[in-house]
């Protein structure tokens, strides 16, 4: 959720935790002894499986609302307060205590760097010569920049597009969570354009959540409100359909879209008043996002048509534990090589 408040580009930023975290990321929950939680709700897409979730680690848990300290994971000490002010007393007291008596991260840092190296995040490029999902939110957030805004939906997008994109500022990562709000992408892009007018706002959608609020895109053309649209279009509900591909033995069901391009979405952007574009080979997604970015006086969707078959790795599989991570279907971290 909190992409972009502490810079990615930062040396001790381990990557997003969680369900589709990095293996740094998630390790380092799992082996940590002591736990800052900042406004954060111990939800079961980071923890895992919670009778397993870092269980050396004491906990302090900082939040606004009573309810949700020690509501799913036991606080060792609780901070009830607004976070500008209630950090803004304890850091002053923090750097007095380290000047006292700082200790010595040297091993575990080069641990968890170790686990950056070892594992990176990456995607494999498709024999067919298909669009690969993960390569055009790549390039997205490479030509747009770190100042970029970006809204997403539902989904393996969701996932890819808080993967693949470099966030360096606060306030430029909208998505719903976990709530599995299909439609969001378009709608919060909205909000976004009208509140930064000056910033680039792109909303990244899937197919399937492209088509339950497109109709706003109307809204955009008549009140100049010019955000783009990235369309990751792989004619299926993605996410439901890798969890059919992994857990239900390949049966697939409800989850396809089929491959006719109905609707046509360059030809349903321009009918309500925006520019619409597509792309479908790996060597004209550059200059189509350049395009795209070159036009900010009306809404512009672009439709990337990918790979059917991509998925979001690494995963934590629902209901087990952080320490069963997985970076590829069947394929585990090679613990043994790690000195953890």
């Amino acid at each position: 959720m909190a992409r972009g408040a502490f810079p990615d580009s930062h040396p001790l930023h381990l990557g997003m935790p969680g369900m589709h975290g990095t293996v740094a990321a998630v390790t380092a929950l799992q082996k940590s002894d002591l736990l800052i939680t900042l406004g954060a709700r111990f939800d079961d897409r980071v923890t895992g499986k919670l009778s397993t979730f870092a269980v050396n680690a004491k906990v302090i848990h900082a939040d606004v609302d009573p309810a949700e300290i020690g509501k799913n994971r036991f606080a060792d000490v609780a901070v009830l307060g607004d976070l500008h002010h209630t950090m803004s007393a304890l850091i002053p007291a923090l750097k007095a205590a380290l000047a006292k008596n700082r200790p010595d991260l040297t091993s575990w840092l080069r641990q968890m760097n170790s686990l950056k190296s070892a594992y990176p995040l990456g995607y494999d490029t498709p024999k067919d010569g298909s669009l690969s999902p993960q390569y055009v939110i790549e390039r997205l957030g490479k030509i747009s920049g770190p100042q970029a805004i970006f809204a997403s939906g539902v989904g393996q997008h969701q996932m890819w597009a808080s993967q693949f994109i470099s966030y360096e500022n606060p306030r430029t990562w909208l998505n719903s969570g976990g709530l599995g709000t299909m439609g969001y992408a378009v709608p919060a892009a909205m909000g976004a354009k009208v509140g930064a007018p000056d910033t680039t706002v792109w909303a990244i959608d899937g197919d399937g959540c492209f088509q339950m609020t497109n109709q706003e895109l109307t809204t955009c053309a008549l009140n100049n409100i010019p955000i783009k649209v990235a369309i990751i279009n792989n004619e299926s509900l993605g996410m439901v359909r890798q969890w059919q591909t992994l857990f239900y033995e390949g049966r697939y069901s409800n989850t396809s879209l089929e491959s006719k391009r109905v609707p046509n979405f360059p030809m349903l952007a321009e009918a309500m008043g925006c520019v619409g574009l597509s792309c479908d080979r790996p060597e004209d997604v550059d200059a189509t996002i350049e395009k795209a970015m070159s036009i900010n006086n009306q809404p512009v969707v672009v439709d990337f048509r990918v790979h059917r078959d991509a998925m979001v790795w690494p995963m934590v599989a629902a209901g087990t534990s952080n320490d069963d991570i997985m970076i590829a279907r069947e394929t585990a971290p090679d613990w043994d090589s790690q000195e953890l």
